[in-house]
């Protein structure tokens, strides 16, 4: 699992204009930012996954989660495995066509099989991209928000 922070400081307009919005519409400013950037991810990891069946990229999806204490966070999920663990979801079943699970045997490879990367170098090359999206879409909820 790919555990990368995008750097947003320096955005001290940004940050203000969140202070003036409520909570709710501050939440749903953040959610909105960050799906985007995540659905740039996604476009990308579905552009470089192999394709034998077509079933592992059907499963790769952009989630959405708000922890406790409100913090929000978006990011591409391969469905199969367990988000909070990163684990093979034992719920699933093999014929499941919502379960590729076996995404991180193509990603990392095995003792039988070479790896074929195909998530990490998708976040490499559209990393900018993907934090320049974000800050436009915030920029934009907030201004929605602004003009209510």
């Amino acid at each position: 699992m790919i555990d990368t922070k995008l750097d947003f400081s320096g955005l001290m307009d940004l940050s203000n204009d969140l202070l003036a919005l409520s909570k709710a519409e501050n939440r749903k400013v953040m959610r909105d930012a960050t799906r985007a950037a995540a659905t740039v991810f996604q476009e990308e990891v579905i552009k470089r996954a192999p394709v034998r069946t077509g079933k592992l990229k059907k499963n790769i999806v952009v989630m959405t989660q708000r922890d406790r204490s409100g913090n929000i966070s978006s990011g591409v999920h391969i469905r199969g495995t367990n988000p909070r663990t990163g684990n093979s979801d034992n719920k699933l079943k093999t014929k499941d066509s919502r379960n590729a699970f076996y995404w991180r045997f193509v990603e990392l490879g095995t003792s039988n099989m070479p790896a074929v990367p195909f998530v990490r170098p998708a976040y490499d090359a559209r990393q900018e991209e993907a934090a320049k999206v974000a800050f436009a879409r915030a920029n934009q909820a907030v201004d929605e928000a602004l003009s209510k």
